[in-house]
């Protein structure tokens, strides 16, 4: 007797272990992951290696859908519409937490966004042509200083770009800004010494640093990346203002279940092997996992920052 509960203990203990870790009702078919990015980005690479690995682990098809463009918004639209607790949102916080001090009405609320994981943290960088003259932010900061409104700049639409622009308002800097709606384009003109400044993600300026063309002079990430050690964090460089991290990961909407965020969250971090964090390494990404807490206390932090930009801008927020 003592022998057959041993046998049925165990037994009992094998069937747990092989159930997911997310509800047994979730996913009862297919799961959809929007991505803000088009395809052969950072995110867009990375959300494809976990979704191959989520798939397998859920037993139901996982598809990554392409929706880049305005910002992000057009990817956010059609997850908010979606209002479907089978439907993700891939997307690096960036792309919206600026949002309510750039545009004056927004077709989704905050509280749409629910994270549930964090995946990685962008490498963002401070990039000048190779033929510039400074080998530092204070040398750049000099020569800006120096040569009032003789320098331009570039940066990725988001938060960057809008934390660059307080900086430079903070510092007393005259910096003229060129829009661009392409980022390969903008690199492409850094290289060539069209425009002085870039802050960009590492990934869109990687052939041209490799090429010789352009160097870094600072990463805004709070730590240094191990792609890249010699480069200081703009904080080591003596300008903490400039200090953000690229949150990326992945949201549900308001409906879903705690339980299930949870559970998700968990095969996530199942799914970030060595060889997905290997990758997200060579596309300018820093592995950093993170549960619902911790994704969405980061980005309450990300917004605190941005928000003291926008005080120093002389923006109000529109929610």
């Amino acid at each position: 007797m003592q022998r057959l509960a041993f046998a049925f203990g165990l037994l009992a203990t094998l069937l747990l272990a092989a159930k997911p870790s997310t509800a047994q009702t979730w996913p009862q078919r297919s799961v959809k992951f929007i991505v803000t990015l088009g395809p052969g980005s950072g995110v867009d690479i990375g959300t494809r290696l976990i979704a191959d690995r989520l798939s397998r682990r859920w037993g139901q098809p996982v598809i990554v859908e392409n929706r880049p463009g305005g910002d992000g918004l057009v990817a956010i639209g059609a997850f908010v519409s979606a209002n479907d607790d089978h439907v993700l949102l891939a997307a690096p916080s960036g792309s919206f937490t600026a949002h309510p001090f750039i545009y004056k009405q927004l077709p989704y609320k905050p509280e749409d966004l629910v994270p549930i994981a964090r995946v990685s943290n962008t490498i963002v960088v401070v990039a000048v042509p190779a033929a510039l003259e400074v080998k530092s932010l204070a040398d750049l900061v000099a020569m800006a200083r120096a040569q009032p409104g003789k320098l331009n700049w570039a940066g990725t639409t988001g938060s960057n770009e809008f934390l660059f622009a307080a900086f430079l308002k903070n510092a007393g800097l005259s910096m003229s800004k060129v829009p661009y709606r392409n980022l390969v384009e903008a690199a492409n003109d850094l290289a060539t010494g069209r425009i002085d400044v870039n802050v960009t993600a590492f990934a869109i300026v990687r052939p041209q640093i490799e090429a010789g063309k352009v160097k870094l002079l600072a990463v805004t990430n709070t730590t240094r990346s191990a792609v890249l050690p010699d480069v200081p964090t703009t904080t080591e460089a003596g300008y903490p203002d400039l200090a953000l991290d690229g949150l990326v990961g992945f949201f549900g909407p308001p409906t879903m279940p705690e339980r299930i965020r949870d559970g998700i969250a968990a095969d996530v971090r199942e799914a970030m092997d060595a060889a997905v964090e290997e990758r997200l390494n060579l596309t300018g990404q820093i592995p950093n996992f993170g549960g619902p807490a911790q994704f969405a206390a980061a980005i309450e932090a990300q917004r605190a920052v941005l928000a003291r930009a926008a005080k120093d801008l002389g923006i109000v927020p529109t929610q």
